[in-house]
């Protein structure tokens, strides 16, 4: 059996130095090994290492130390420069960038409205520079309020979709000011994969229900996006309408008269001030579609409007066919929670992995 090199056993005592300070902040070399389970001259090379790389760095503060209490024992945490991560989510209201750090802290934070979907074009690159400006940032995800082709990143036009953008390819536009990856998903599925992590079911699926009609399917702890990244586009399920009749998902609320003039988007406040059986009825026809096709555990409801229907949405899903569990969504500002976590994992994995290359204090 060949042994691991050298180089592949420092790698990983490494990695488990540095995994170990992002979740503890700060700590001793004999506390290092404690936490990581290494012997204590493998914790001190390895913070060597990562000094001279650039990634750690002492703190200036000591353990009291001296008099029968010791030696004296130096803390060292993540070098301040090791750079943050990118978040941006682009929606109605408009663009907000987020800057979050190794730890999981967010260390800025801005939010540009927006009148129209055509003024995203201009500000979204605007406050990503104003961000790189004062941080050192190393990637980005972006949550939109729009489909999102999944292999190239661009947003997609579907016909009635109530947030039209434009023509806009936020990997191509982001891209020149940064030095890592931009990952683009769609809002919808940001939130899935944010309340994956506290629902703890590896097979749902998050209905999106506000002023634009979504939904995320996941399957073994996975968002499915289907061949395109269009998969959970779900306007034009056909479900029941007002009479009875078959009709798309979208088209209920046009029958009903509780579209915003000269838009797809829903209208809220009308919406909330009508009959709620029969907007649930419709609900609980892309759910049987839903549960048909993909067979979920759970069914979270989420969005502007959605939640405040669960009792009347329960009520009509008791009569389907296949029975399923029916729960409101519980993560606040899941899109950006969603692309918040994707951001920080992606961070230090790339911390990680510029330790590993033995990248220059300079890179």
């Amino acid at each position: 059996m060949t042994k691991p090199s050298q180089e592949l056993l420092r790698s990983i005592s490494d990695e488990r130095v540095l995994r170990t300070l992002m979740a503890a902040r700060k700590l001793t070399r004999a506390e290092l090994a404690i936490e990581t389970g290494l012997s204590k001259p493998t914790v001190s090379e390895s913070v060597r290492r990562l000094v001279e790389s650039g990634l750690v760095a002492d703190t200036g503060e000591r353990t009291p130390g001296g008099r029968g209490k010791g030696r004296v024992g130096s803390f060292y945490s993540l070098a301040e420069d090791v750079g943050v991560a990118l978040v941006m989510t682009i929606a109605p209201d408009g663009v907000t960038a987020e800057c979050v750090d190794a730890y999981g802290d967010v260390a800025d934070r801005t939010h540009h409205p927006i009148d129209s979907p055509a003024e995203v074009a201009t500000v979204l690159p605007s406050v990503a520079a104003k961000a790189v400006a004062a941080h050192h940032v190393r990637l980005c995800t972006v949550s939109a309020a729009d489909p999102v082709d999944r292999r190239t990143g661009r947003l997609v036009h579907l016909p009635d979709s109530p947030f039209l953008v434009g023509e806009l390819d936020p990997v191509e536009v982001l891209s020149p000011l940064l030095h890592g990856p931009v990952v683009v998903d769609n809002d919808v599925n940001w939130a899935a994969q944010a309340e994956h992590a506290v629902l703890g079911v590896a097979d749902f699926a998050y209905l999106h229900l506000g002023e634009g009609l979504g939904c995320a399917l996941v399957s073994d702890g996975e968002v499915r996006r289907g061949h395109s990244g269009l998969a959970g586009e779900i306007a034009h399920v056909i479900t029941v309408g007002p009479s009875g009749t078959a009709m798309p998902f979208i088209a209920v609320f046009g029958e009903l008269g509780l579209r915003r003039p000269g838009s797809t988007a829903i209208d809220v406040p009308r919406l909330r001030a009508a009959d709620p059986d029969v907007t649930a009825r419709a609900v609980g026809g892309v759910i049987t579609a839903l549960v048909t096709l993909a067979d979920p555990e759970v069914v979270v409801i989420g969005g502007t409007w959605g939640p405040a229907l669960l009792d009347a949405i329960s009520a009509e899903c008791s009569r389907l066919p296949r029975q399923v569990d029916v729960v409101a969504a519980s993560v606040e500002q899941p899109s950006l929670t969603g692309a918040r976590a994707a951001a920080l994992d992606l961070l230090r994995t790339a911390l990680v992995s510029r330790a590993g290359s033995r990248t220059p204090r300079s890179g």
